[in-house]
């Protein structure tokens, strides 16, 4: 990996795996519907303007509805849930659940039939994954109830499906603009619903702060590094931030907001971390080459 690519990489690893401790912040002082309206219309308005100087957006018209599906489930549903679940367990907590990402993208991969050959490594690793999961979740002295969790577990499967989308509809489209648009959209569907769930008191300075910072670098800076990083060292090492994400925010909840790490948390994450390693290995008879994943917290 060349130097480039190493720090594009670094730089990934942190601004995606700071968002989980961004949204807890947040959503003590402001609904998850709020945050999503801002974070979304913070940043369509940085991304629009970029799209549109590069002629990025006329050619997606004919493309509205994989776009509008693509907003919805790695946007629009996935950042509200996180917020709803944030409100009632930590930010380290949801951080390595949805390191489980990877491995719903290869469950449903292996049920639809797409991807490659589903063998006894991949099945060791679903296997390794699912223990994981629980343990991260049962070996919890504080206890954490279902809703929360049920949430986070639809959140890692629109961020499996959501790539899907692009690579089945929205490959060769300018990504910029794609997600430019997928921002706007969602912005606009969540001004209505947000308007009637304003905080009663203007939200403090590091709410806010929280706010304008997932825009600006966990959303708007983010996919511009990312593709930079995929253009750089390709897709399939780029995926690797996946894995180190979790990490990233489980550090930062304990570090900053006194959150507890326990002792399930860690068999748990390092568990995932294996099945997703082999789960998502690269077999000997590819029929597809996956799009990275673009789970942003």
């Amino acid at each position: 990996m060349s130097r480039r690519g190493a720090l594009l990489f670094a730089a990934m690893c942190v601004i995606w795996g700071i968002p989980y401790l961004l949204i807890k912040v947040a959503v003590d002082e402001m609904s998850p519907a709020v945050l999503v309206l801002g974070r979304t219309a913070i940043g369509a308005a940085i991304l629009l303007p970029i799209a549109a100087a590069r002629h990025e957006l006329r050619p997606l018209v004919p493309y509205w509805r994989p776009i509008v599906a693509f907003a919805t489930v790695e946007i629009a549903l996935p950042w509200v849930l996180l917020g709803a679940a944030e409100t009632k367990v930590s930010s380290s907590l949801t951080g390595l659940l949805v390191a489980a990402v990877p491995l719903v993208a290869v469950a449903i991969a292996a049920a639809t039939g797409r991807g490659e050959r589903f063998d006894a490594p991949k099945a060791l690793g679903l296997a390794l994954g699912v223990l994981g999961v629980a343990a991260i979740v049962g070996i919890n002295p504080e206890g954490v109830s279902a809703a929360p969790v049920a949430a986070i577990g639809l959140v890692a499967v629109c961020y499996a499906v959501g790539p899907a989308i692009l690579e089945r509809w929205l490959k060769e489209q300018p990504p910029v603009g794609v997600i430019a648009s997928a921002l706007a959209l969602t912005a606009v569907a969540y001004a209505p619903i947000a308007a009637f769930d304003l905080p009663a008191e203007r939200p403090s300075a590091q709410a806010l702060a929280s706010v304008v910072t997932l825009a600006v670098v966990c959303t708007a800076l983010a996919f511009v590094v990312f593709f930079e990083l995929i253009a750089e060292v390709g897709p399939v090492r780029a995926t690797v931030i996946t894995y180190v994400n979790p990490a990233v925010a489980a550090v930062l909840g304990v570090a900053i907001l006194g959150e507890s790490f326990t002792l399930g948390m860690g068999i748990g994450f390092v568990l995932v971390l294996a099945g997703s390693v082999l789960a998502t290995r690269r077999g000997a008879e590819p029929t597809v080459e996956l799009q990275p994943d673009t789970a942003v917290g």
